[in-house]
């Protein structure tokens, strides 16, 4: 099956698709002839994505509500004669701070987005990717979740829950054909990394210039990922040229080295 032939066959869900990652996946895999839907928290930017955008559909949902993300997928179900694909993409910063001055409804705030919505997406589409008879789940983790960041415990603990909820997955549905893999973007070019870094900066006392150089200088490439740059690993996870590929953890991070 030629790539063309692949795409316009796939039916794609991607979680928090309005900016971003998201964004870029959704735009990449609508090039490539998919049908597309998306949902995020925020109405308005999916207002601007749908006029920007037309072949991508859109869904406000909050992936914390398990009752949502059952509309969501029922939704993009319905108008699209099953799914194939879903990349699950939502996720939050968390709270910056010591473990022992964390916030409990932040901590889990965290939880409830990064490991619950993705167990939410997953539990509801699986269903449609068995009656498919194969396709793809791709989990968005972090490099956070591989190594031991300091003020940042709720995302990394919650990336590494994602991290084994995709081995888990993996091992259940390969036997479906079914291929679940993470990816752990590293800093990733944006307004999210912007406000991580301000964050980090606020909580150490420093500046976000110092703040920032302390990111890169832990990154091989001392530079940042860019949102295209992990759309297209996986474009490629999800595609034939994927096909062998599960239960892996893929980072997109120009060489994290340590743990700043």
């Amino acid at each position: 099956m030629t790539d063309d032939k692949f795409w316009r066959a796939q039916r794609v869900i991607i979680t928090a698709g309005a900016g971003g990652i998201g964004l870029a996946i959704a735009k990449a895999m609508l090039r490539a002839g998919a049908q597309v839907w998306v949902s995020d928290i925020d109405p308005e930017a999916l207002d601007k994505v749908a006029a920007a955008n037309p072949g991508i559909g859109t869904f406000a949902c909050d992936v914390a509500d398990p009752q949502a993300c059952d509309r969501f997928v029922k939704h993009a179900a319905d108008r699209m004669g099953g799914i194939d694909i879903l990349i699950n993409n939502a996720g939050i910063a968390g709270h910056t701070g010591p473990v022992h001055e964390q916030p409990l409804d932040e901590w889990v705030r965290c939880f409830d987005i990064n490991v619950h919505g993705q167990f939410y997406m997953a539990r509801a589409a699986i269903p449609h990717l068995k009656r498919a008879k194969g396709g793809s789940i791709v989990c968005m983790t972090s490099v956070a979740g591989k190594f031991a960041f300091a003020l940042r415990a709720p995302y990394s603990a919650s990336k590494a829950a994602v991290i084994n909820l995709a081995r888990a997955m993996s091992v259940e549905l390969g036997p479906h054909q079914i291929r679940v893999n993470a990816i752990a973007p590293g800093a990733v070019a944006g307004q999210r990394i912007r406000d991580v870094i301000t964050s980090r900066a606020n909580a150490r006392n420093i500046s976000y210039a110092e703040m920032e150089a302390q990111v890169l200088r832990a990154v091989s490439m001392h530079t940042m990922v860019e949102p295209e740059e992990i759309a297209a690993y996986v474009m490629f996870l999800c595609a034939p040229t994927g096909r062998a590929i599960t239960g892996q953890v893929l980072s997109i991070c120009g060489g994290i080295e340590y743990a700043e």
